[in-house]
């Protein structure tokens, strides 16, 4: 059995990569704000890729593709492809869907504008559970239509779904259309089969659309199993479920997300909008191929990695922060931490962070809606000790401030 690495540090200048020069506006609104470090001395915790190397297994296959000399334009005519991700989706999770219903998107949220469009006009609602994940706003905007929040219920660092608000905020005529986040972003839940059955039954009494966004479903604690949307809701025609490899094998720099979408209509209606033609990337259906049929052993191999990566987070923050609430996640890679007692008098936490640590980090209600007032998001995929580093730089600016 390979032994990957997870520990090396890769410099990732000249790569084009937003995680390392696209920081300023994403983060802060504004790609000219000048901050007291240089770009290369920032421990970046911010967007969701990781600081780890692609599998050589997903590397070798892009490179096998290139050597057929010819990257013309390129559509899914392989049988394989979907057997491949068929029988992933059937041993990680218990649950297939026929072929006829997949369909691919540059990513999940380009995805997500266009369904939106699709479903809900500009009088009526999306309803969200918040914190939520910024871009579900976005769509709304994007689509000048109407966006209504049902607040997670939170406690001593866990979140739960209030259940009597979603179903008063479904009930409303105007709601149309649920975009769901499973596992969610940015607490890390992953709900449980009770939890989404309860969802479903309210979202079929309301014969609503529900978007089931399941783009962090490998990414789980070990011993976690994540259940599928379609899997609770097997009958259900208004769902479209969403997942993608790009978070779990860090190719998400190669465009290519699975968009399962079960009405006939609204399938037709996806694909004859689409602007790219149905045209794929050829490397990207070869990186993704190879991660469905090859990639299994270097994840399980990540997921003990970030285990370790969460404890420790858990550690250093009960020893050095011991005001922070932090509850290790069910999934991704992302902790979602509690700072409004450390820094109650802090409104701006990334820019704070960016300023006295030299760390990117992202959280507030300014990227992640509502209800996320006082925390953070911090990637943890990365090496230990960029980690470590990290830590030890959130820490002393927090009790330098205090």
């Amino acid at each position: 059995m390979m032994k990957y690495d997870f520990d090396s540090i890769i410099d990732r200048r000249n790569t084009n990569a937003e995680n390392v020069e696209g920081f300023r506006e994403y983060i802060f609104g504004d790609g000219e704000i000048e901050l007291p470090y240089a770009d290369d001395e920032f421990i970046r915790m911010w967007v969701a890729d990781m600081e780890f190397a692609v599998a050589p297994e997903i590397r070798q296959a892009i490179k096998d593709r290139t050597d057929k000399l010819i990257l013309g334009y390129t559509m899914d005519y392989d049988p394989e492809y979907y057997q491949a991700l068929d029988q992933w989706c059937r041993r990680r999770f218990d649950w297939s869907f026929p072929k006829e219903q997949l369909c691919y998107s540059p990513g999940i949220v380009p995805a997500l504008y266009r369904l939106t469009g699709h479903l809900v006009s500009e009088e009526e609602k999306v309803l969200i559970v918040t914190p939520s994940y910024g871009p579900f706003r976005n769509a709304t905007r994007f689509n000048h239509c109407g966006l209504v929040c049902s607040p997670l219920k939170y406690e001593e660092g866990r979140f739960s779904i209030d259940f009597d608000d979603f179903a008063a905020k479904a009930a409303d005529p105007a709601v149309k259309l649920v975009i769901w986040c499973n596992p969610h972003n940015p607490s890390g839940r992953v709900w449980t089969t009770e939890e989404l059955s309860r969802v479903a039954q309210i979202v079929q009494e309301n014969n609503l659309w529900i978007i089931s966004d399941e783009i962090h479903c490998d990414l789980l604690r070990q011993g976690i199993k994540h259940t599928p949307m379609g899997k609770i809701m097997p009958d259900y025609e208004r769902l479209v479920t969403c997942m993608a490899n790009s978070k779990t094998f860090n190719i998400a720099g190669l465009m290519m997300s699975h968009i399962i979408i079960r009405d006939e209509k609204l399938r037709e209606q996806f694909k004859t909008r689409d602007n790219t033609s149905g045209n794929l990337n050829p490397l990207s259906i070869a990186a993704n191929k190879a991660a469905l049929q090859y990639g299994e052993e270097w994840l399980d191999q990540l997921q003990a990695y970030l285990d370790d990566s969460f404890r420790f987070v858990d550690q250093f923050l009960k020893e050095n922060l011991p005001d922070a609430v932090f509850h290790i996640p069910d999934a991704t890679y992302l902790a979602w931490v509690d700072l409004s007692r450390c820094l109650p008098d802090v409104e701006d936490l990334p820019l704070f962070f960016a300023r006295e640590a030299g760390v990117l980090l992202e959280g507030g209600d300014r990227l992640f809606v509502a209800n996320a007032a006082g925390f953070v998001r911090l990637n943890l995929a990365m090496p230990r000790t960029l980690l470590e580093e990290g830590l030890r730089r959130i820490a002393e600016a927090v009790k330098n401030h205090r």
